[in-house]
């Protein structure tokens, strides 16, 4: 705990590696400007990786704009790649940015806040413990939807029921119209977080957690999981 807030109190320092005139223009940004800000979090790692005594912090400085699914950056990590630390504090982050606004858009309310975030994690980029985590802290009412099992969100639900279902990475990247690698990042962050490590395990935790019998995202029917799937198959 004591890493992750002296990070969220460092987080923006590389925000001094970059002009001004990028963060105070009140309009769109340009593609090289946007380049420019983009690297306030490499540049941020940097700097504190200089003092000895904040080695262990300067990580999570340099990825507190990372997502779970890639799109994030300055360096487009996957959710294999972050730790709990650093989900929470790109949550925080991302929810303190909507509160505070900035000079091209208005300062969102807290619940507009807490919804945006939210559907964050909706769409695959932020970590739903974190985000309910730093909700909580900020006072906010849990997400009365329901909790999923192991904490994970709805994409790794979807995820889970295609893995379990028996599709190959390649097949997992095709249906969701995202790279093999994507898929395999995801696979392994949701075998991660429900402790297995094959895809018959997480066919039995999906069963065991009543996981099955949403459609596919193509609405090809419902997912079962083969019969023949009893481990991992590699992609070629």
């Amino acid at each position: 705990m004591g890493r992750l807030r002296c990070a969220g109190h460092l987080h923006d320092i590389g925000r001094a590696g970059v002009s001004s005139r990028v963060w105070n223009k009140p309009g769109p940004l340009s593609a090289s400007e946007r380049d420019q800000a983009r690297l306030h979090p490499y540049h941020g790692e940097r700097i504190v990786a200089r003092v000895a005594a904040l080695a262990g912090v300067a990580p999570l400085v340099g990825r507190h704009h990372e997502h779970l699914d890639g799109s994030g950056y300055p360096r487009g990590a996957l959710a294999t790649d972050l730790s709990m630390e650093a989900r929470v504090l790109a949550a925080a982050d991302a929810y303190r940015t909507l509160l505070e606004g900035r000079p091209y858009e208005s300062p969102h309310s807290a619940t507009e806040a807490a919804e945006r975030v939210r559907a964050e994690v909706r769409a695959g980029r932020l970590d739903g413990d974190a985000v309910e985590a730093v909700l909580a802290a900020a006072g906010h009412p849990g997400d009365r939807r329901g909790t999923r099992p192991a904490g994970l969100s709805p994409r790794q639900v979807e995820v889970l029921r295609l893995v379990a279902a028996g599709l190959s990475n390649k097949e997992i990247g095709r249906r969701l119209v995202i790279s093999p690698r994507t898929a395999e990042h995801h696979v392994q962050d949701v075998y991660s977080r429900i402790g297995v490590a094959t895809r018959a395990g997480a066919a039995l935790f999906a069963m065991e957690h009543g996981l099955f019998g949403g459609p596919p995202e193509d609405g090809r029917g419902t997912a079962t999981p083969r019969r023949e799937a009893t481990h991992a198959p590699k992609d070629r």
